[in-house]
């Protein structure tokens, strides 16, 4: 009995080419434009009802615009969100999409250890399936998030994890900074928090005020692939703007990263 249960357990898994065909028609790669200019790009999956999108909030909540591509080279505009937990890093967005299948969301909670998958835009290229383990749960900003050896690159931002079962266990969420591998979704039970039937909130309607995160919660906000270059008056601009406030700055320089994390001083740039 032992040894059939096991049978039919492994016939469940799903290999991973199986797995991302089945899942590919229902991701999105999102290229947004935020208020102030700057281009980036992020993933979501379409969940739940039709019309329907999961993305990570930091990649959509100060965008101006919004565009979703499909696998298959079709496009349309994302008009607004729905829903949203800055907290938990996630929203649910409006799209045109008809008759796609909707990505299930898994049941039960995920061991430690089990085979995890990401499908995202790393570095822009779109499409890309990568796998890894659950390396672990651990308890940041408050709940409970899924820190996985999938590999996140910018880009990644609001694609689906998924097991091997092709259900969504979590939705990339961010990267430690100065560590390999070391990555994090919010789990996708923690969708069912939001609400898909709320009225639709277009991007012209978003407050800054209500919506922007902190100067030192970069983890989050660095996530998105960005697209644009920043001039070195840019990063005066905002250091004069977070004087007296800690900040954490990345700087990467031949592919190494260093986080340094510090308050600005009044006359740190002249």
């Amino acid at each position: 009995m032992l040894a059939g249960s096991a049978l039919i357990l492994r016939a469940e898994e799903l290999p991973a080419e199986k797995i991302y065909a089945q899942t590919l028609p229902s991701v999105l790669t999102l290229r947004v434009e935020s208020k102030s200019g700057e281009r980036y790009v992020g993933a979501a999956f379409l969940a739940l009802k039709e019309g329907i999108a999961v993305t990570a909030w930091h990649v959509i909540y100060d965008a101006a615009k919004v565009t979703a591509k499909f696998a298959d080279g079709s496009s349309c505009d994302v008009i607004g969100f729905i829903d949203y937990d800055e907290t938990k890093d996630i929203a649910f967005i409006k799209v045109d999409a008809k008759d796609r299948r909707l990505l299930p969301l898994a049941g039960e909670k995920p061991l430690v250890g089990a085979k995890t998958y990401v499908i995202g835009s790393p570095k822009g290229y779109e499409f890309s399936i990568g796998d890894g383990l659950l390396s672990q749960i651990q308890n940041v900003d408050g709940f409970n998030q899924y820190q996985v050896s999938c590999p996140f690159s910018p880009g990644n931002s609001g694609g689906p994890i998924l097991n091997n079962h092709g259900e969504v266990v979590g939705i990339a969420a961010w990267t430690r900074n100065g560590a390999q591998n070391v990555n994090f979704a919010t789990p996708a039970n923690e969708v069912s928090n939001l609400n898909p039937d709320k009225s639709l909130t277009r991007w012209k309607q978003l407050s800054k005020k209500k919506t922007a995160f902190s100067s030192s919660d970069t983890k989050k906000r660095n996530s998105p692939a960005n697209e644009s270059t920043q001039s070195a008056d840019d990063l005066k601009k905002f250091f004069h703007k977070s004087a007296g406030k800690e900040v954490s700055v990345t700087v990467v320089q031949e592919g190494q990263q260093e986080k340094f994390t510090f308050t600005v001083p009044p006359d740190f740039v002249k």
